[in-house]
């Protein structure tokens, strides 16, 4: 095995095992222990974080921010990955916006001249766009952290229609629509689940008050839509093709909708009642491309939102 190669399984190996003797690594390594030790220096030198604890149970570790491996890209796939990443800077908030902006630069001056001269020819050709919103979302990377540990937050949410005040949440996912980032999160003020905008959250801090966390580790991101709403009434909503393009774009909506081969649909499914004032003005906003069936308590809501903007422009 040649020295380069030699490197590059050295890399992988410490750092699958984290923790290891000189003597395991030669055996694993067929060479010999001067040959291991000689490596390990040049791998510390290379940024691989390794330290050493001496006595009969020393050896060497890897720090826990370690340096991962380089990989091997292809030229096409280094130019998808460059974009997927350079797609983001339209979010005036990300949960790890300073690590973004570090690993983009890194990963771009790191390429081949030529690639890069790609790059800056196709960036006026090819983006994704996203709506650039003005609110920014300071508190995302603790909401995500809280999401993977499960733990409770205490917050302050400022609703779209009043002031600040102070809720009690425990946070699900994070995830980012049409230029907005939402927080999915068991509400114990609401006591149930609720989607909070998270550019209306002003703080974030872990809940010190003892109160008992829920069980949502089976509960995704992908599995928002089978969420047991609290308080449930029957949403039956028949729409035109347009109408379900339209669905089709709402994420939390998508899963709800059944197509016909036509291209019509519906939507027939168990919502919380306390959304009604969400739905009645997301109908108002499809028009004639839907009809609503039910419930009547949104029927009236619709009327009388509707009753209201008639009014505005008399």
């Amino acid at each position: 095995m040649s020295k380069s190669k030699r490197l590059m399984e050295l890399m992988m190996t410490v750092n699958r095992k984290r923790r290891f003797k000189v003597q395991e690594l030669a055996d694993e390594f067929g060479v010999s222990k001067r040959t291991i030790l000689r490596d390990l220096q040049e791998l510390s030198e290379l940024g691989v974080p390794l330290y050493s604890e001496v006595g009969p149970h020393g050896g060497y570790q890897v720090l826990r921010e370690r340096v991962l491996p380089p990989i091997a890209f292809t030229e096409e796939e280094a130019v998808a990955m460059f974009f997927a990443v350079h797609a983001l800077r339209h979010y005036s908030s990300l949960p790890f916006e300073t690590e973004t902006a570090s690993a983009l630069n890194k990963f771009y001056l790191h390429m081949p001249g030529d690639v890069r001269d790609r790059i800056d020819s196709m960036k006026h050709r090819v983006d994704f766009i996203t709506p650039t919103r003005r609110g920014d979302a300071p508190c995302l990377s603790v909401l995500l952290d809280a999401a993977v540990d499960q733990k409770l937050l205490d917050i302050e949410y400022e609703t779209k229609d009043s002031e600040a005040g102070c809720r009690k949440i425990q946070p699900v996912c994070i995830y980012a629509h049409n230029g907005l980032w939402y927080c999915t999160a068991y509400c114990f003020l609401r006591e149930g689940f609720r989607v909070f905008r998270c550019d209306r959250i002003r703080s974030a801090s872990e809940d010190t008050s003892g109160t008992a966390k829920k069980d949502l580790g089976d509960i995704r991101l992908s599995r928002q839509a089978t969420v047991a709403p609290s308080d449930p009434i029957r949403l039956h909503l028949e729409l035109s093709r347009v109408g379900v393009q339209r669905c089709e774009a709402e994420l939390w909506l998508a899963p709800m909708l059944q197509v016909r081969e036509d291209g019509s649909g519906l939507i027939d499914v168990d919502v919380s009642r306390g959304d009604i004032p969400f739905y009645t003005e997301f109908l108002i906003g499809l028009g004639e491309e839907v009809v609503l069936k039910g419930p009547d308590e949104l029927r009236k809501a619709v009327r009388i939102s509707l009753a209201g903007l008639m009014d505005r422009y008399r």
